[in-house]
């Protein structure tokens, strides 16, 4: 090559840097087990991009559905562009009880142990250590949730979730077969209604009548069988018999309390959860039908904020 053209070369227009479509991010996406049970960590993904792109909605489904419960880090995003994420993802509700974001607003706000002084406060006693599925005493429970942890306690306030396609699963076989065919009742006022006044109670009573699902529930998208009673919202089986062994009436019920005892306790089990530790823009994304969640109360009076959207379910049965 000649001085003159090697000149011209180092003289020439820099090239415009390429465009990149938002569905090639999608390939990037990083994916990391949580346990071998339940749960991933995606990175290298913005949730505010990842709601602009379909091909990547579809992926993180896709992983969603397979997991059952996603993890997501440093999403500084703004209340707004967590519901417009949220919302990629179906039909956006409002919680029956608890206050709403004044912007974004159908975000649950869950706010604890703020400063009265400061905006947004709301005290709050209830602490959800309990294992359960959200509102499931709806005919229509949540399909599922997105939580995103903007202030909390440098240690404690852990989350967990637990596998309950895998609690099924791992049933003894003469349990499953006691349980297939079974239904539930789920009751608003075994938790939330238990400590209003009487008029108030029955009032919010007939305004969420509880509903009756499956014990043993097929997944509307993944075709898998999981265990739907929890223990916040489970009241008792509604269509539970045994007149082989009955001797006298009362001989029925220790038998069905014992059993609903028993798969309400599957959540609890190790082998089947996953913890996670909350950091500021911290977001998780859960299937409210195949994992159950647990809020660890060992924080004592540290404030903490955290915004939820919840996505609509349909009738179960």
């Amino acid at each position: 090559m000649t001085a003159t053209a090697q000149d011209t070369t180092s003289q020439a227009t820099p090239t415009a840097p390429a465009i990149i479509r938002p569905s090639v991010r999608r390939h990037s996406i990083k994916v990391e087990l949580s346990t071998p049970a339940i749960g991933a960590e995606l990175s290298n993904i913005n949730l505010a991009d990842a709601a602009q792109d379909p091909d990547a909605i579809a992926e993180i489904r896709a992983l969603w559905l397979k997991h059952k419960v996603l993890f997501f880090r440093d999403q500084d995003i703004t209340p707004m562009e967590q519901q417009n994420f949220a919302a990629q993802f179906g039909e956006l509700e409002a919680h029956p009880l608890a206050p709403s974001h004044p912007e974004a607003t159908k975000l649950l706000t869950l706010y604890r142990n703020l400063d009265p002084s400061k905006p947004n406060f709301v005290e709050k006693t209830s602490r959800e250590n309990i294992w359960h599925a959200d509102v499931t005493y709806k005919k229509a429970p949540p399909r599922g949730a997105v939580l995103r942890f903007e202030l909390g306690p440098d240690t404690g306030g852990d989350t967990m979730w637990s596998n309950m396609v895998m609690a099924y699963e791992k049933l003894p076989g003469a349990i499953k077969q006691r349980i297939d065919g079974l239904y539930a009742k789920h009751s608003i006022e075994q938790i939330f209604l238990a400590q209003m006044p009487i008029e108030e109670r029955h009032a919010m009573a007939a305004k969420n009548p509880g509903a009756e699902h499956p014990v043993v529930l097929t997944h509307p998208e993944t075709g898998e069988k999981l265990l739907y009673v929890n223990s916040a919202f489970t009241t008792h089986f509604s269509n539970f018999f045994n007149f082989e062994d009955i001797r006298y009436g009362q001989d029925l019920m220790p038998e069905a309390h014992h059993l609903l005892n028993y798969l309400t306790s599957q959540a609890a089990i190790p082998e089947y959860q996953v913890r996670l530790k909350w950091r500021p823009n911290t977001v998780a994304m859960w299937d409210n039908l195949q994992a159950q969640h647990y809020a660890v109360a060992d924080y004592g009076n540290e404030p903490r904020k955290m915004l939820r959207a919840t996505l609509t379910g349909t009738p179960l049965n």
